[in-house]
């Protein structure tokens, strides 16, 4: 029974044979805390071998190999990290909305400055004229 379980251990790579373990490496893309947002708001990642939050574009920890963690897993942090998000997109929107006035409104306030001074000049020249009775 020994040898059958020996045998299955090298046929099959048990997960126990990869010890993940922190190399070190992490300390390097060290997060400090972000001031007035959330750590996963700001774009952290935490790693649960290193126990580290970290500023990493990958999805694996570059120290260990261990899948890093994007999302808050406490119910109460999950809800205010969606509320962060949900106003980012909203501002978002305002901001792209503000960009398209700002395009329009140039082009409508010369049209209404050239219309005033023609009529404006038009009404001084009817006035200067002298009247024959």
């Amino acid at each position: 029974m020994l040898k059958s379980y020996y045998y299955y251990m090298k046929l099959h790579k048990v997960k126990s044979d990869y010890k993940m373990t922190c190399k070190g490496i992490c300390t390097r893309y060290k997060a400090q805390k972000p001031v007035g947002t959330g750590r996963y708001a700001s774009g952290q990642k935490r790693c649960q071998i290193c126990e580290i939050f970290i500023k990493w574009e990958g999805l694996w920890c570059p120290c260990c190999g261990y899948r890093l963690r994007t999302k808050p897993r406490n119910l109460k942090y999950k809800a205010k990290l969606r509320a962060r998000v949900e106003a980012d997109q909203l501002e978002a929107v305002a901001v792209k909305a503000m960009e398209v006035v700002e395009e329009i409104a140039p082009v409508v306030v010369k049209s209404t400055r050239k219309a005033k001074t023609t009529k404006a000049k038009a009404i001084k020249k009817v006035a200067i004229e002298p009247v024959a009775v």
